[in-house]
Parts: structure tokens; C-alpha cells; sequence
């Protein structure tokens, strides 16, 4: 569908004057568009049409946002030598005061500043990238710590639940609604196989060891912007922001970051975790969050990335099997594609547990002696 984006842009408080529409990004949820504006000396800006099929309530979801970068820029506020419209998203108002706006077709909108100079990648080729990714995570659960006021609310509740994205896959696989489940046989085998044992962190925060935080929850490493010199820049893609456990933003960090190749590799040989880019994340993670996180929480990092890989190939072979109903395709296979992707990389994760504990353990000593 052709959206108006000029009369879209008239909706909301900008400055400048629309120059250009292009579609942008590669997200799998939103549409979204990068706005030139005619002037230099003016901001350029994002515009996402909201997907109101995944986020049912989107005044919450943008309350969310709009509470968690009003703190974050607080915090920026205190540090010498920011640039806080670069390294926090700023929303744009609409007219009407809101943060988002109804179109005459009911779709819903919303509007950011566009942050200028970056980059952001699929994959990570260097440990440097790797540890500047961590240091961003780290950064960003460490700065929302002490957000004031009522728990954030769930956009989609029971995102990271894998008790909850089990129930959603056996549901599919009984009703089996376009006839794959024949198909997937091995990749249905190499779930359930795991599926107790990914039951643990939900197991300790139901017995208080680990805390609900205020959680990115969708950390995949292009959503971690770096600036010209690769340093860590700003953390976008707000919309899951919501309570959950650290270790879902560590581990779909490292999904991505620590992924020798794509979400969607069709060859299996290349998907592998390189444990250099994984103990270069953790080092920046817990370089800028260790002083939050409590001894558990540091003890079962090492498993994070295991229990999020897991998750995400759960999601997609649960799609796969419902008919590719929630993420967007690109071809028939795309969604199994994935799984099969994601359930590799799980194998590769498990052959190298053993070190990526040690190294845990080792890195938490470290900067345990620093503080």
C-alpha cells in the first residue's frame, strides 16, 4: 500500500520542509521511512506506520517509550560531552500533543528524530564492534535501573516467556493448520528435547533470585547504533521495552553479535558462535552493568544466550507451522529457514557452554576488582 508520507509529515510538530520519502531499515514488524528534509541545517527524520496487529494498545506502547527516553536524556543531561540527540531516540509530538497519530485509514503513526552519522550491523566482524555493542546494552539497563514510577507496560505480554512460546508451539503442532507439521518432524524433536531446561530462568524469578528490570528485549545487534568510529551510540528500536530478566537482552545480544552468520542462513556449516565476539560483548556488557546486577543474575549469563537462541527458533518454527502469520517473508521456507538457523546455533552454543561459563566467571571477577 502507497502511504502519503507528506501529509503524514504535516501531522506532527517538525522543522524543515519534506524533501523526500524513502522506505528504510529492515525490520520485520513496522513499515518504516526515513523523511529528508530540504534544509541542511534542519533534522531529517523517522516515520513508522505501528503494526496495531502485534502492539493491540498503542497508547501504552508509546507511554513506554515516551517515559524511557525521557529518563534516559535526564541521564544523558548529567554527563559532560553528550550528544543526547544522537544517543537517545527523541519523539516527535504530533499536532494534537500525542506522541502518535490515527490516519483517516486508521493506521497509526509515531515519528523520531533520525540520528545522523551512524552505522548498524547485521553482523559483527570484530571484537571491537562486539565489545561497543555490550558496553550499549550495558549502558542502557544500567541508566533504566532507577526509572521512577509504576512498571512499564507489557506491549506484548509474555514476550520472552518460553513456558508461554511452548504452549503457543504444541498448540500449532495439534492444530496443525496448513499441514507443515509432517515436515518438521527434527526441528519439532530438537525443541522438546531442550524444553525443560529452558525453564530456568523463568524458575528463579519465580523464586526471587533474579529481578523483573526494565528490559530492551529485542537486542539484536541492528538495533544497536555506533557512531563513525564504531563506538557505541544509542539503543533503538524501543518498542519491547518492558519488564523482563536481564538475561533476554544479553542473550538475543549475543544471538546476533556472536553469530558467525545471518538470522536466516540456509547453510548451516557457516552458523556458528564465535566465542572471541562473545567474551568481547560480555566484557562491555558487564564493563557497564556488573555494578546492578546481582550474583545470579552474573552467574547464569553464560546460559542467557542458550535460552534466547532457543526462544527465537521456537517463534519461527511456531510460525512456520501457523501459516507465517506474525513475521514478515520473503519466500515459502523463510520462516523454517530461520528455526533450522536458530536451532544450529543452539548446538554450537552448547558445544562451547562449558568456556562461555568460564569466561563469565572470569570477566565478573575482573570488574569486580575495578570497582
Amino acid at each position: 500500500m502507497g502511504y502519503n508520507l507528506i501529509e503524514i509529515f504535516r501531522l506532527f510538530k517538525t522543522e524543515g520542509t519534506f524533501l523526500k520519502g524513502e522506505p528504510y531499515g529492515s525490520g520485520h514488524i513496522h513499515d518504516t521511512f526515513r523523511i529528508e528534509t530540504a534544509e541542511p541545517d534542519k533534522d531529517d527524520y523517522i516515520i513508522q506506520r505501528l503494526n496495531n496487529n502485534i502492539f493491540k494498545n498503542i497508547a501504552q506502547l508509546q507511554n513506554n517509550i515516551e517515559r524511557v527516553t525521557v529518563h534516559l536524556r535526564k541521564k544523558l543531561e548529567k554527563i559532560p560531552g553528550s550528544d543526547i540527540k544522537r544517543e537517545c531516540l527523541q519523539l516527535i509530538p504530533a499536532l494534537d500533543g500525542k506522541t502518535w497519530i490515527c490516519d483517516k485509514y486508521g493506521n497509526y503513526w509515531r515519528m523520531y528524530i533520525f540520528i545522523s552519522n551512524h552505522r548498524s550491523y547485521n553482523l559483527v566482524d570484530s571484537p571491537d564492534k562486539a565489545k561497543e555493542g555490550g558496553k550499549a546494552i550495558g549502558r542502557f539497563q544500567a541508566m533504566l535501573a532507577d526509572m521512577p514510577g509504576d512498571p512499564l507496560f507489557e506491549t506484548i505480554p509474555k514476550f520472552h516467556d518460553i513456558e508461554n512460546r511452548l504452549l503457543a508451539l504444541n498448540q500449532k503442532i495439534s492444530e496443525n493448520p496448513v499441514g507443515r507439521v509432517d515436515t518438521v518432524r527434527d526441528e519439532i524433536n530438537q525443541v522438546l528435547l531442550r524444553s525443560e531446561e529452558m525453564k530456568v530462568i523463568l524458575k528463579l524469578g519465580r523464586e526471587g533470585k533474579i529481578p523483573l528490570r526494565i528490559t530492551h528485549n529485542d537486542t539484536k545487534f541492528n538495533n544497536i547504533l555506533l557512531d563513525q568510529n564504531d563506538k557505541a551510540l544509542c539503543v533503538i528500536d524501543l518498542d519491547t521495552v518492558m519488564p523482563g530478566y536481564v538475561h533476554y537482552d544479553f542473550g538475543d545480544a549475543i544471538r546476533t553479535a556472536a553469530n558467525t552468520a545471518s538470522e536466516d542462513e540456509t547453510d548451516l556449516s557457516k552458523i556458528e558462535m564465535n566465542i572471541n565476539l562473545f567474551k568481547a560483548y560480555a566484557e562491555g556488557y558487564l564493563s557497564e552493568s556488573a555494578a546492578t546486577l546481582n550474583a545470579f543474575e552474573k552467574e547464569y549469563l553464560a546460559f542467557a544466550p542458550r535460552l534466547i537462541t532457543y526462544t527465537i527458533a521456537v517463534r519461527f518454527l511456531t510460525d512456520y507451522i501457523d501459516g507465517d502469520k506474525y513475521f514478515k517473508i520473503h519466500h515459502e521456507l523463510h520462516n523454517l529457514n530461520r528455526a533450522r538457523a536458530q536451532l544450529k546455533l543452539v548446538r554450537s552454543m552448547e558445544e562451547q557452554y562449558e568456556d562461555m561459563g568460564i569466561i563469565i566467571e572470569k570477566l565478573t571477577q575482573e570488574v569486580g576488582s575495578r570497582q
